[in-house]
């Protein structure tokens, strides 16, 4: 089975490196990083939205600086609450860039701090394909600057700030488990591996 090259090659290799080195909170969250390894092994384009089987995502609550209110999107297609993510794309450099670019992109917030490593994964169905797909999401938190100002982007209808213990409806599990795990990291001062605007690469490609 022949292996990614060049950029879609070194996003492959960090996936790989992300999931193999993550440290699991609990055997249900490893058992779900296996499979995802399981995944990129057997599916070399397992990465990209036109693996019809599955592909990874990236996804990431938004936190305000002091880590108690979460900026949702109101989905245009599934009209739900959800959390800001989407499709890898060639030119991320890492699983943690595309995070960053999904999140700035949906958000329209310039300066958000990702922390490094993933917080959670979360495997479910979506209808991205004819007879359905699945997301397989590796899941961060990043922090916004104090006073960000959002915009709603082309995906959304709306966007919002809400309390991390009060999340609108409709909405769905995965956000709440993601925000309880987001909200749970207790950091009002993160340490953050980047912000947009260390990144080379703009914002580019699809949101969703």
């Amino acid at each position: 089975m022949s292996r990614p090259d060049g950029a879609a090659g070194r996003l492959h290799a960090d996936a790989l490196r992300v999931l193999t080195a993550w440290e699991a909170p609990d055997a249900v969250q490893d058992e779900e990083r296996r499979e995802f390894l399981r995944h990129l092994a057997v599916h070399p384009d397992g990465l990209w939205r036109e693996c019809a089987p599955g592909h990874i995502t990236a996804s990431t609550a938004v936190l305000d600086g002091t880590g108690t209110r979460v900026l949702l999107t109101l989905h245009r297609k599934l009209k739900a609450w959800l959390q800001l993510g989407g499709h890898c794309e060639p030119g991320d450099a890492s699983l943690a860039a595309a995070a960053l670019r999904e999140a700035t992109e949906e958000s329209g917030i310039a300066g958000l701090r990702l922390r490094p490593e993933p917080i959670r994964l979360d495997r479910h169905a979506v209808p991205c394909h004819p007879g359905g797909s699945w997301h397989l999401d590796v899941q961060y938190v990043a922090f916004a600057p104090e006073n960000a100002r959002h915009a709603v982007s082309d995906e959304s209808d709306a966007l919002g700030w809400f309390p991390v213990d009060a999340l609108p409806e409709p909405s769905d599990d995965i956000v709440r488990r993601l925000v309880e795990r987001a909200a749970a990291q207790g950091l009002s001062s993160p340490t953050a591996e980047r912000s947009e605007g260390d990144r080379p690469d703009g914002p580019h490609g699809y949101s969703g």
